[in-house]
């Protein structure tokens, strides 16, 4: 007989067969004893254990109920040592008692979540779900300095007061805005459809200021942008002539924005590249008491350009890391000891250089024209290439952030303006100039709205459904903006509302603290900032040095007037 091929199953049975083996296990079935089916429930409800596994172990007839799991093993099978550690006798407690299966709610924005919460009194934070006593709150939350492109909020109030404005009152909120008119609301509004204050105050926190404006373009994100304006049209692409006019609008367009913020006028503004995000801050915004500008990312051909024009900056990230490095070498080992590794590992560097020269060099004196050639500075050599190489580690990361402070933001403006590689040669966005993104008018700017749309969706919780409503702000989210409208939602949604808020990374940097000239008194500055026109809650948040580090705001929830957030 020839040998049977691979997988061949020599005990396949009929059609008829399979029906008549299908009828006797129905009928054994049901001569199975109620008991055995209970233990069967009952095991199936202990967590962790699978409802079709091939049986507890023993066997019994209890198997039998079921068809076996054909992809159950020993991993996955109710008395599986992997699975959770489920004591039987506290099982069957909870069965008894009725507790079983019972997981504690949680909020109902965020439920299984954790979030971030700072401790007013000690600055710290505490996760929500690790802390054993009930989680503290904060009547507000920390400046982000990153901005947002889309914010997504969530209540159970319905956010009907944002929809179908009337002409008069985006008329009203345009005004507010130019007019910097400081927005005052009382504390809970009870009908915020019927509030024309809410309304005309939630158009005003919708306005930006953009240059330049083209409407067939996106001009925000610029890093990473270029598949969106793939097949754009731009007309400078190849036109020199129309590139120069451009650039020169767009110089005059930053040089406003930097005497505003100098003067005390704007608070901040941004110019956004195809490859680096720039931050200008006023004096006595974010704890300093001068003009400050953060660049981030940047490359090594960037910071040495800006050290060729006179600018002197710091690398605040990658100097803080060699500070505490330093400190903490000088503290583990004492003086004598450290110095006399030094000197040792010095000589034996030394004497190893001395060889590798002498190798390197011996062809001069076979050609007698050793004594004739300069030697190079092979030590010096080496530490340069050194830190050539750690300077280029840090390319393109956060940790290439670059702070200027002073008078050195005025070098830096005169650099940027003359800087070529400011705009891209190549690709889509060839020949367009940087992104002015500012919260105030500025010359040559166009007056930009977020974009803001409500829904109203049915989400299950529990046994039944309820209604959750939702409002999507989508647009270059700058920090006042977002302080401003959880202040409009705290007023018209009673205090309770959650938000979900999307970065554009390579801003969330922007937020790491820096070494500043911190402010003392703070009621002067208040005074000084108060024609910004902000909201004296939200410069207040302004005036605060940065607390989240390198990260930026992912979640945001106000429960009773408090906050919670997760970063």
């Amino acid at each position: 007989m020839a040998e049977l091929l691979p997988g061949y199953s020599p005990s396949f049975k009929k059609p008829a067969e399979i029906l008549r083996l299908k009828r006797r296990r129905r009928r054994h079935s049901e001569e199975i004893p109620q008991s055995s089916g209970t233990t069967l429930n009952l095991a199936s409800r202990i967590p962790g254990v699978r409802p079709f596994s091939p049986g507890r172990p023993g066997g019994g007839d209890c198997s039998r109920s079921r068809r076996r799991n054909p992809f159950a093993n020993i991993e996955n099978t109710w008395g599986s040592p992997g699975k959770r550690k489920v004591q039987g006798n506290e099982a069957f407690k909870a069965e008894d008692t009725g507790s079983a299966g019972k997981e504690p709610t949680l909020s109902p924005c965020h439920s299984n979540r954790l979030f971030s919460i700072l401790v007013k009194d000690t600055g710290g934070s505490h996760p929500v779900g690790n802390s054993p006593e009930p989680p503290s709150k904060a009547a507000e939350f920390p400046t982000d300095w990153s901005i947002k492109t889309r914010l997504l909020f969530t209540s159970s109030l319905p956010f009907t007061w944002t929809d179908h404005l009337k002409a008069q009152e985006e008329a009203q909120g345009f005004v507010q805005h130019c007019r910097a008119a400081a927005i005052s609301l009382p504390s809970n509004i009870q009908e915020p459809k019927s509030s024309t204050e809410l309304r005309c105050a939630f158009q005003q926190s919708l306005v930006y200021w953009l240059h330049p404006s083209f409407p067939w373009l996106q001009l925000f994100p610029r890093i990473g942008a270029d598949r969106k304006m793939t097949g754009k049209t731009n007309p400078w692409s190849y036109d020199e002539a129309l590139q120069q006019i451009l650039m020169s609008e767009w110089a005059l367009s930053f040089t406003s924005l930097y005497n505003l913020v100098k003067t005390k006028l704007c608070p901040y503004f941004y110019i956004c590249t195809y490859q680096f995000t720039i931050l200008f801050r006023a004096p006595g915004i974010a704890g300093s008491d001068v003009v400050t500008a953060v660049v981030s990312p940047t490359t090594r051909g960037l910071r040495e350009a800006m050290r060729k024009e006179g600018i002197e900056f710091s690398l605040p990230l990658v100097d803080g890391d060699r500070n505490l490095k330093q400190k903490e070498s000088e503290s583990s080992e004492p003086e004598t000891t450290k110095y006399h590794e030094m000197d040792c590992s010095g000589n034996g560097d030394e004497r190893h250089i001395e060889s590798d020269e002498e190798e390197g060099f011996s062809w001069l004196e076979e050609m007698g024209v050793r004594d004739k050639i300069k030697k190079p500075d092979t030590i010096s050599l080496k530490l340069n290439s050194r830190k050539e190489k750690n300077e280029v580690k840090l390319d393109h990361k956060p940790e290439s952030l670059v702070l200027v402070k002073g008078t050195n933001t005025f070098t830096l403006l005169n650099f940027l303006i003359n800087c070529k590689s400011l705009v891209a040669a190549t690709g889509p966005q060839a020949g367009l100039p940087p992104t002015l993104l500012s919260p105030v008018a500025f010359r040559g700017a166009t007056m930009q709205t977020l974009k803001a749309r409500n829904v109203s969706v049915k989400t299950q919780n529990q046994t039944k459904y309820e209604d959750k409503f939702s409002l999507e702000i989508t647009g270059p989210v700058m920090p006042h903006t977002l302080h401003l409208l959880t202040f409009l939602l705290k007023s018209a949604q009673k205090g309770s509302f959650c938000a979900t808020l999307f970065t554009h990374e390579p801003t969330a940097v922007f937020n790491a603290g820096t070494k500043m000239e911190r402010i003392i008194n703070k009621e002067p500055v208040c005074k000084e900032l108060a024609n910004y026109g902000l909201h004296p809650l939200t410069l207040d948040q302004l005036i605060q040095p940065p607390l989240l580090g390198k990260s930026s705001l992912q979640h945001l929830e106000m429960n009773n007037n408090y906050y919670m957030w997760k970063s």
